[in-house]
């Protein structure tokens, strides 16, 4: 199985499909070549992510009354702990492998992309 994720991640990574054909230019680290190269894209990657989920976050705050960002901010609290962890297991599976911290950040800027949408949506719903 982690052959086949692997094999995945490399041919998404390096932008060349089963059939060896260059693809568009969709994956943000496909001009990466080494696996450093790879490592500190998708760490940006992830960084950026996160930059966006905290203004999301702060456009979320200041609709809120003064009991509901209490819950907004123990919400968030606990997503954050579950979201690295949850990365930090998904990485492990590669532990002590150089493509482990690639893996890793892949799952941060995904999750943390998913829940700024989530938070996008409670802007969105409570502008209706």
């Amino acid at each position: 199985m982690k052959f086949f994720v692997v094999l995945l991640i490399a041919l998404a990574v390096t932008s060349i499909n089963v059939s060896g054909q260059k693809q568009k230019k969709s994956e943000p680290c496909a001009e990466a070549q080494t696996q450093a190269d790879m490592n500190i894209c998708w760490g940006n990657q992830y960084k950026a992510a996160d930059a966006t989920l905290n203004q999301v976050y702060r456009q979320l705050m200041g609709k809120l009354d003064d009991e509901e960002k209490n819950q907004l901010k123990a919400v968030e609290s606990a997503w954050l702990k579950y979201r690295d962890a949850n990365c930090e297991f998904v990485g492990d599976q590669y532990k002590g492998g150089t493509m482990r911290p690639m893996i890793e950040a892949i799952c941060l800027a995904d999750v943390t992309k998913n829940r700024t949408t989530e938070l996008r949506n409670q802007i969105k719903d409570r502008d209706q």
